[in-house]
């Protein structure tokens, strides 16, 4: 189980090839996950996190093969959510009096969750030490909001390792644990879907967190992240890339998305995919039909896009109930810099196109007046009013 990631360091996670979704269904796993958890044996030893709920036991029987649970001095909670803290129900009952050091916030997080158990918590904020012998100590960093306001992050002094939790994280399983090891193109596509779905709605506290770390002047050998791979080939990267992508980051790229009823819409939004083609060659153009396309897919797109163009019919004076709930959780990623346009067909009130408008509008996107709303199907007329809709958004 205990695996070497530095000399006296270890990972003693679970990776979790079987896992298909997360936080319930709200977020797609295609390529596996894990749960990392660390073991450091220094003077003193210490555990970083622990996994999820329902690996518990296995977690603290197969601890127990590596070392002598009374042993261990000092639990370290960098993050209350279940998926980093779900063992400790366990392993807390097995030594009931080991020091828990986390924020005041986790603290309610783990007893919101578990209940008052009389676990011996140690508050800490950012710039708190706590020595482990041997010359070296861990440094704790405040992470509010990234992605929950009682998480926190844990440097290594000596060995140089930042314990980052779910910053810098990735839903992939790579059972070789190290991003040089990894698949590159699944390890970039899983990690930018990581941060689209999840940190992107809290970017500027990403941004000024990115400042505040670097101000702390510390050398990072190593970046642990709770899920994914671990960054030892070039580990700032992530972090130079996490830049990038906390300030309004964009490509050239336009993403389509709608549903339909009849396929008047659909007619709709392909014509507008080759209208992109033909006036700008060099965007890229994808098309998702939202109610059969993974959601989680589909925003890592738009976050990649300088633009999209949404598309429903009219229903019962309203939109499509898979592209009302599409937006709504498109409002929750608080996308940056983007525009918008609307697009749909309608028999006969045709309220949709405004709807899509007033929405995307709430959703903080630039939207252009220009728009098709067409009587069933679209005609010679409508198709004809899409290369100024699609000028608009290029522009």
């Amino acid at each position: 189980m205990k695996r070497q990631i530095k000399n006296n360091v270890s990972w003693v996670g679970y990776i979790d090839w079987e896992l298909e979704t997360f936080h319930s269904d709200d977020y797609s796993i295609m390529n596996g996950s894990s749960q990392n958890a660390y073991l450091i044996e220094e003077e003193k030893n210490v555990l970083v996190d622990t996994i999820w709920t329902p690996h518990r036991f296995d977690f603290v029987e197969n601890l127990k093969k590596e070392i002598d649970l009374k042993k261990i001095d000092y639990v370290i909670a960098n993050h209350g959510e279940c998926d980093h803290s779900g063992a400790l129900t366990a392993l807390m009952a097995e030594i009931p009096d080991t020091p828990i050091y986390c924020t005041a916030q986790c603290v309610k997080s783990l007893e919101g969750q578990y209940g008052k158990r009389g676990w011996n918590f140690h508050t800490v904020k950012t710039g708190n030490t706590l020595e482990i012998g041997n010359g070296k100590k861990l440094i704790f960093v405040e992470m509010k909001m990234l992605h929950w306001p009682d998480s926190m992050a844990t440097y290594m002094t000596g060995d140089n390792i930042l314990f980052s939790n779910d910053a810098f994280g990735q839903h992939y399983a790579v059972d070789e644990l190290f991003n040089d090891k990894a698949d590159q193109c699944l390890l970039y596509k899983e990690a930018i879907k990581y941060y689209t779905n999840i940190l992107n709605p809290f970017s500027p506290l990403v941004a000024k967190k990115l400042d505040e770390i670097a101000s702390l002047n510390l050398p990072i050998d190593i970046i642990a992240p709770s899920h994914g791979a671990i960054w030892r080939d070039r580990p700032m990267q992530i972090v130079e890339t996490y830049a990038k992508w906390a300030a309004a980051y964009q490509e050239n790229q336009i993403t389509i998305a709608y549903d339909t009823m009849w396929e008047g819409t659909t007619q709709i939004a392909h014509a507008i995919a080759e209208e992109i083609r033909h006036q700008s060659p060099d965007t890229v153009v994808k098309v998702f039909n939202v109610a059969k396309a993974d959601k989680n897919e589909v925003m890592t797109e738009v976050f990649k896009s300088k633009a999209i163009a949404v598309g429903s019919p009219t229903v019962s004076n309203s939109i499509l109930s898979s592209v009302a709930g599409w937006i709504e959780f498109l409002k929750q990623l608080k996308f940056k810099n983007k525009k918008a346009a609307a697009f749909g067909c309608y028999g006969w009130s045709g309220e949709s196109v405004k709807l899509l408008q007033e929405k995307l509008k709430d959703a903080g996107f630039e939207v252009v007046d220009e728009n098709i709303r067409a009587f069933w199907k679209p005609t010679d007329e409508d198709i004809a009013r899409i290369p100024e809709l699609v000028k608009a958004i290029i522009a």
